[in-house]
């Protein structure tokens, strides 16, 4: 399911090279298990329990807890504290060379939620990996660094949006639920973080007559933001089928990939696709 990693020595401080930083602040941890959707038939994979202060609090909630942590020394310690509870499973390795569904075990029924505080330098990444399961997921809820989730959340038209809101608004219904301050965490971080729920879709918000083009079309136009449609699609779209696209869709040609919308996209994907 995961890739196994050698168990080495105590290291008493936090690992940089992991990004480790530690929930210290009780009650947030509190403020967190509540704003989490959690009840007593559920199944929860947390991503790098670390020093487990957070573990606990959510086992006392759900049906099934399992713990996935890369850190040698710390799945060490989480597996001796845990070996004896029903409800926590400790799984030593890297989520993102996990096979959730196999996580979660093959005849899966039920609600699987995933929650994390997870590495700044590896959210976009885990996130992705996350979507592949997103049918048998209900909702992500993840500690980000503050900036990163207010990229997530943007609307169309703030200096915030950009192609991986679009591509995670496609996927999921991203919520801030509350800050959470750098002096809540060990070592404190230079940055303030947030916490962020991800509320899996059964099925994304508008149609899309090519789902591959349409996220081609989104990531092409984001590298160039500030020049128009037609130029910055250029490389995927010919500048002249574009601009008819647009005028099909009844949209200003002189527009920018930032001040469109999701359901503008597609609409764009779907007048290229369908395009007489």
């Amino acid at each position: 399911m995961c890739s196994d990693r050698s168990r080495t020595a105590m290291r008493p401080k936090p690992k940089k090279s992991l990004g480790q930083n530690f929930l210290q602040d009780h009650n947030i941890r509190r403020k967190i298990v509540e704003a989490c959707d959690f009840s007593s038939s559920d199944t929860v994979i947390e991503i790098g329990p670390g020093q487990g202060a957070m573990t606990g609090l959510i086992a006392a909630r759900v049906k099934r807890l399992i713990a996935v942590e890369l850190d040698d020394i710390l799945a060490a310690s989480l597996e001796e504290r845990y070996k004896d509870d029903p409800v926590v499973t400790i799984v030593h390795g890297d989520i993102l060379s996990c096979d959730i569904e196999a996580l979660a075990g093959r005849n899966f029924h039920g609600k699987l939620f995933v929650f994390g505080n997870i590495p700044y330098y590896i959210t976009s990444p885990i996130i992705e990996h996350l979507f592949r399961f997103r049918s048998i997921i209900t909702a992500v809820y993840l500690t980000v660094q503050k900036e990163f989730g207010k990229r997530i959340a943007a609307s169309a038209g703030s200096d915030d949006y950009g192609s991986f809101s679009c591509f995670v608004q496609y996927f999921s219904k991203p919520k801030i639920e509350f800050i959470v301050k750098r002096t809540c965490f060990y070592p404190e971080p230079k940055v303030d973080s947030c916490f962020l729920s991800l509320a899996i879709r059964s099925k994304p918000p508008v149609d899309v007559a090519d789902e591959e083009l349409f996220f081609k079309i989104i990531r092409a136009s984001f590298q160039k933001r500030r020049k128009q449609m037609r130029n910055s699609v250029k490389d995927v779209v010919p500048g002249e089928k574009m601009a008819r696209a647009l005028a099909a869709c009844g949209i200003n040609p002189k527009i920018r990939s930032e001040e469109l919308d999701l359901s503008q996209f597609a609409a764009i994907v779907n007048a290229i696709v369908y395009e007489k």
